[in-house]
């Protein structure tokens, strides 16, 4: 009988991928979740205020990738702006642009909307109105979808859709990003606890109780009035207080598996401490840990979003889904702005807590082993 890819796979980890898949609402979000994400890896070719791949006189260029000055298009400006009727005009004439599905980027202002910003969305507008009411480039004599704003735009004359893309891959990175790292720091401080006990026990549980207790999102706004904040900044200051979530996880199965037979007869074989840590306790902590990861990776996107609503999050202008909602909040007027970033916040979160759902039943050790 030919190997199988699921054939690879031991036994136990077999079981857990078929109660995994047996989770329908799990698996399809986890589908669902991973198809958003890598969409979003690509924002850059879905939604640019540039084209993709351009030709001028027989050369070809990338202005996705390279800056080109105007003059190179007969212009004097130093960065061409390739949304000018001027330009598109020219490079018509001696040549052809491929443009991304959306012509905005998320810093990208729409100097030429039909109303004062924020403006609405064009499925609010009759189609005679929205073809009218958006700036036109030579190739767009019919009305041409990706000059629309689809879900209108923020105070600032920003297409909400390219900052939702945007936004969405930020956070899904940030909160990626704080998990792994945090869960490595809490893994490693756990184990330690577990498996030495006695002081070193003692002594770590009541520093992380005093250290748990400090409030911090009190401490991120405190610090945020005097630091600039950014991306690793944020990140760096979030994991001082993240790692503490799966200490307790791994530091109760370290303390139950370090007198086990097969521990002590490790110890009596001369294998060293780290080495029993981490080859042979360790897997059977990890069990406990991963069905955590997914309810902490939802747990830092919210935290991201709350900080960027409060205005201490990322730096201003950056795409985010917590300005979005912010903006919602001060422009009552502009409905689409609170409904658009509650929708996407509220898919993102109820698609990673169904996977996180659907991992913690693939290890459930009563439906493993039943």
């Amino acid at each position: 009988m030919p190997e199988t890819k699921h054939s690879r796979l031991s036994p136990l980890n077999q079981r857990r991928l078929k109660l995994f898949r047996a989770n329908r609402r799990g698996y399809i979000s986890f589908w669902l979740f991973l198809s958003l994400f890598l969409l979003s890896l690509f924002a850059e070719l879905i939604a640019n205020d540039r084209p993709i791949i351009a030709s001028y006189k027989g050369e070809i260029l990338l202005p996705i990738i390279n800056e080109y000055p105007e003059e190179k298009f007969g212009g004097f400006l130093a960065i061409t702006d390739f949304r000018d009727p001027f330009i598109q005009e020219e490079i018509a004439k001696n040549g052809w642009m491929i443009w991304p599905l959306i012509r905005y980027d998320y810093r990208s202002v729409n100097n030429e909307l039909p109303s004062p910003a924020p403006s609405r969305p064009a499925f609010m507008m009759s189609r005679e109105q929205a073809c009218n009411a958006y700036p036109k480039g030579v190739d767009d004599i019919n009305c041409v979808a990706g000059n629309m704003n689809w879900l209108g735009t923020d105070d600032q004359g920003r297409d909400v859709v390219a900052r939702v893309i945007f936004g969405f891959r930020i956070s899904i990175l940030f909160g990626l990003a704080l998990t792994i790292l945090s869960s490595m720091i809490g893994v490693v401080a756990g184990a330690v606890q577990g498996y030495f006990g006695g002081w070193t026990d003692l002594l770590f549980q009541r520093f992380i109780e005093i250290w748990t207790s400090i409030p911090t999102l009190y401490l991120l706004i405190i610090l945020a009035a005097f630091l600039v904040p950014s991306f690793w900044l944020l990140l760096a200051i979030m994991l001082l207080f993240s790692w503490t979530a799966l200490v307790g996880v791994v530091r109760a199965e370290f303390l139950r598996g370090r007198n086990f037979e097969y521990v002590r007869a490790a110890r009596a074989l001369g294998l060293s401490d780290s080495k029993i840590m981490f080859k042979h306790l360790l897997p059977n902590a990890m069990v406990a840990t991963l069905t955590f990861m997914p309810f902490i990776t939802s747990g830092s996107i919210t935290t991201l979003t709350a900080l960027d609503f409060l205005g201490f999050g990322l730096p201003p202008g950056s795409a985010s889904l917590g300005e979005l909602l912010a903006q919602g909040k001060n422009n009552l007027q502009a409905p689409w702005l609170g409904i658009t970033g509650f929708v996407i916040v509220s898919i993102m979160l109820t698609l990673l807590v169904f996977i996180g759902e659907a991992v913690r039943d693939a290890f459930d050790p009563r439906k493993t082993f039943k």
